[in-house]
This record gives C-alpha cells, sequence and structure tokens, in this order.
C-alpha cells in the first residue's frame, strides 16, 4: 500500500489554477465540437459528404463507443490528478452529448429519447470511471492491473469473434485500439507485451461471461 501512495504522490502534477481552468473549458469546447460534428454528420445524406467519409463510415463510427472510450481514457490518464480526469472526463461528455442532442431536437426535429438515455447514463458514471482510469499509467501492480482491464474493454470494441469466426468491427475502430495501446504502453517492451496479452486474455473471458459488444 506504501509504494501504491508513493506511485501517486509521484503522478499527480503540480499545474496553476489558471492553466487547469483554461484546459478544462478547452476539453468542454472539444466535446461540443465533436457532439454537434457527430450529429451533423447523422444529419447529411451520405452523398453529401465527402467520398471518404462514406468509405471509413464515420457516420456509424461516432455512433460506437470506441472512440468515445478512447478519448475518454486519454483524458483521464494525462490529467493532473484522479479528481482533475473526473472534472475533465465530465464536461468532456456534458459538452459532447449535450450539443449532439440539442442539434437533435432544435436542428433536426427529432429526439430519440431511449438512445439518449444510454448516453446521459454513461456521462453520469463516467467521472467514476475516469477517477480509476487516472491510476492506470502508475507505476504499481494495480495499475498495471488496470491498464489491462482497459485493453480487454477496448479490445472488445475493436473486434467481434465467437468460436468459428473473428472480425474487427471496422478500419477505424481497428486505429483506436492502437491507439489506445500507446496510450496505456509501459516503460518496457516486455512490460507492454505481457499488458497486451494480458489484455488480450481478460477481453476473452469476458466476452464468455458478458457477451455483449458496445459498438
Amino acid at each position: 500500500m506504501g509504494s501504491f501512495l508513493n506511485t501517486i504522490r509521484c503522478k499527480e502534477k503540480s499545474i496553476p489554477v489558471s492553466k487547469q481552468v483554461i484546459a478544462t473549458i478547452a476539453i468542454l469546447f472539444l466535446g461540443v465540437v465533436l457532439g454537434t460534428f457527430s450529429k451533423f454528420l447523422d444529419n447529411t445524406p451520405s452523398n453529401v459528404l465527402p467520398f471518404i467519409f462514406e468509405y471509413l463510415d464515420v457516420r456509424n463510427f461516432l455512433g460506437r463507443f470506441a472512440i468515445w472510450v478512447l478519448i475518454a481514457i486519454c483524458i483521464s490518464v494525462y490529467s493532473s490528478s484522479s479528481v482533475r480526469a473526473s472534472l475533465n472526463v465530465l464536461v468532456f461528455f456534458v459538452g459532447m452529448v449535450s450539443s449532439y442532442y440539442l442539434y437533435s431536437k432544435f436542428i433536426a426535429g427529432f429526439f430519440p429519447r431511449s438512445y439518449a438515455m444510454i448516453w446521459i447514463g454513461f456521462t453520469i458514471i463516467s467521472p467514476l470511471l475516469a477517477f480509476i482510469c487516472w491510476y492506470a499509467k502508475g507505476e504499481s501492480k494495480v495499475s498495471f492491473v488496470l491498464s489491462i482491464m482497459m485493453i480487454a474493454v477496448l479490445f472488445n470494441m475493436t473486434f467481434v469473434y465467437g468460436w468459428i469466426y473473428f472480425d474487427m468491427c471496422s478500419f477505424l475502430e481497428m486505429v483506436v485500439f492502437i491507439c489506445g495501446l500507446v496510450i496505456l504502453k509501459r516503460n518496457t517492451v516486455k512490460q507492454s507485451m505481457i499488458m497486451i496479452v494480458s489484455g488480450i486474455a481478460m477481453a476473452f473471458i469476458l466476452n464468455l461471461i458478458f457477451p455483449f459488444h458496445f459498438w
């Protein structure tokens, strides 16, 4: 326990309050921009969008969880403290979800209540998840296990598989998974490889227990 607390103290960064406030406002703005952009794509005919958007299926990609989980992980682990991670991730999802559904209601002219409730629920629990995720970049065994769990979640959002099949959801989900590996990489190649292999093994176990993919 002592070593874990020491790791926490080393990981927390002393950043001026003014810079923290600016960073949080910027994260809120990012959420608003991405939420608006996502709904804009939903509300725009495919033949009007650039070909690359249709080819990569960007519209549906932004409607799934993987990219948003990756952004939340990135915000969490690079925040100055676990409390800041909770706040930053919360304001990101508040900005993203509110802008998406305000656009849906007042510009697109409809409000998918049941789907909105899922995202609102995810926004409510996001500070707790961010608080936990912040510790994943530490040096303790607990941090290593958290990284493995996060890799497992990203793996199951990237790939669909069963006893006789294995496929990825899309190329963009694969990019998300690779980015997740880079963000969560350990200090040595050996540690990173153990983390990746362990994460994939845990993903298969989770798939057997909870065979549901949030994509």
